[in-house]
């Protein structure tokens, strides 16, 4: 394996050079110009508190098409209840710090770091990454997190503490942006609860055409918190 460690420049190194595993390199800061730099290149961090910055580029990757969102009739049913409300951008550090602390399966810690938190935190600054927000009541009970760049959401993390509170937020994000006309989601990694959902896989080689195209085209406005349902 052919590890390649990043320096002071901004760059990256060719997605196809990286590992089987995605792995594409190690090193480098977590600025706001390597984020987007990264994100425009199909590229994301990954790493744990002790281990140094990890960038990844996996093939397959996993998307999900707006339209293609699959809503079961329960959680129709419980949408259509009530008895919760979606927000955009009105508590992405919260958002943020509940993805990080919330407890899942096969995993002991979280990839979500302080050093991450406060990154992703200056990108939402600027307008680049977004939140939704899941209440029950007046009590966020989920939400998700994730960077828009031209038409396309790269998704990073979800949270719930009441059951479907994450979907719910999920099919809100997904009517914004049907609205706003984006070309797909990127959930970058396989998992069965987001392949239930719609996601499915596509080679890398495709998956960097079609962002490429994507991120070029006009975006969404920096601040949702002003779009509400």
């Amino acid at each position: 394996m052919n590890i390649h460690f990043l320096d002071q420049d901004i760059a990256f190194p060719d997605p196809s050079l990286a590992h089987e595993s995605g792995l594409l390199a190690v090193g480098g800061d977590l600025s706001v110009e390597r984020l987007l730099l990264a994100y425009e290149n199909g590229i994301f961090p990954w790493y744990s508190e002790e281990d140094p910055i990890l960038w990844f580029s996996p093939d397959p990757r996993l998307v999900l098409f707006p339209e293609e969102l699959k809503i079961s009739k329960s959680l129709a049913r419980k949408r259509r209840s009530g008895k919760f409300v979606t927000r955009l951008d009105t508590a992405f550090g919260e958002v943020i710090r509940r993805c990080a602390t919330t407890k899942r399966d096969n995993q002991a810690g979280t990839w979500i770091t302080e050093e991450m938190i406060g990154a992703y935190e200056k990108l939402h600054e600027l307008g680049r990454a977004h939140s939704v927000e899941t209440y029950q009541g007046e009590q966020l009970v989920g939400g998700l997190y994730g960077v828009a760049l031209g038409k396309t959401f790269f998704g990073e993390s979800m949270f719930h503490e009441v059951s479907d509170a994450s979907k719910i937020a999920l099919w809100s994000l997904v009517e914004r942006l049907e609205a706003w006309g984006f070309d797909l989601i990127d959930c970058q990694m396989n998992t069965p609860h987001l392949a239930s959902l719609g996601a499915k896989e596509m080679a890398r080689s495709e998956f960097l055409k079609r962002i490429r195209e994507s991120v070029a085209k006009e975006p969404a406005p920096d601040n949702w918190s002003l779009i509400q349902d």
